[in-house]
């Protein structure tokens, strides 16, 4: 069996991965794919303590986490075509406002 540790150190791996990747990338669907590697790797601990612990929450609370990525990709690729169709870029630094 794999030890608890290996699960905790594999989720802190990703997620300084994706917060490097969100904080220092300047491409907008970058950043969303780090955001994403941010959310799996909690999800990587959720599941490993609830599967520690012999409880069913870890599992339902990753269940929760990947249905409201999914409608937060949903929302931000939409937002991304706009943008895309009114300025022709995804660079960070270019869209510093939006407006109505």
């Amino acid at each position: 069996m794999v030890p608890l540790w290996w699960y905790i150190l594999l989720g802190v791996v990703l997620f300084v991965i994706g917060a490097a990747g969100v904080l220092l990338r300047r491409n907008i669907l970058v950043v969303l794919m780090s955001l994403e590697l941010l959310l799996n790797s909690v999800n990587i601990n959720f599941i490993a303590f609830g599967h520690y612990y012999d409880d069913f929450r870890g599992q339902i609370f990753a269940i929760f986490v990947i249905a409201i990525t999914a409608a937060e990709v949903a929302v931000a690729l939409g937002i991304l075509v706009a943008l895309v169709r009114n300025k022709s870029t995804l660079k960070v630094d270019d869209v510093t406002m939006m407006k109505g």
